[in-house]
């Protein structure tokens, strides 16, 4: 058996206004589209709930109650105060604004038309690099965030 990962489903309810909040705002570019089905190159796909759908048929209205919010998207950007005034200008309701995690990394948290969680974190080279501008020494910085103090000091360029 050769299982491999392709994508992620998510159950929407309006794929128009859902197509629209991953293409603007979070920039996926779609790879294929089919009917009310389509399916970013990031691994994300978003499928209308529709009577249509085999899997609405076979689960009836359950699906509808089984979808809970227990999923979390994860992105990853150098520039979370554009993220933020992105979301601000397209009044998407947060979890929270912009914060700093115990381990160092920045974060916000969101959610899309159907209250999918979705998460954008620094990327591990931006926050390991912002701690280090901030005079912090290796061995600080992997105390703090947990990167092993080999990758810190690539990340950084110290030899």
């Amino acid at each position: 058996m050769n299982l491999k990962f392709k994508n992620i489903v998510l159950f929407v309810k309006d794929i128009d206004m859902s197509r629209k909040f991953y293409t603007d705002i979070l920039e996926q570019k779609i790879e294929n589209q089919f009917g009310r089905i389509i399916y970013f190159k990031s691994g994300i796909s978003i499928w209308e709930l529709s009577e249509n759908l085999p899997i609405v048929q076979e689960l009836g209205g359950r699906l509808k109650k089984t979808v809970t919010n227990q999923v979390e998207l994860y992105f990853e950007s150098d520039n979370l105060d554009k993220v933020l005034f992105r979301m601000r200008e397209h009044v998407v309701r947060l979890l929270h604004e912009v914060r700093e995690e115990p381990w160092g990394q920045r974060t916000i948290r969101f959610y899309d038309p159907d209250d999918h969680l979705i998460e954008v974190g620094e990327t591990l080279k931006t926050f390991i690099t912002r701690y280090h501008k901030q005079g912090y020494i290796p061995e600080q910085i992997a105390e703090k965030t947990s990167v092993d103090i080999e990758l810190i000091k690539k990340i950084i360029r110290i030899k």
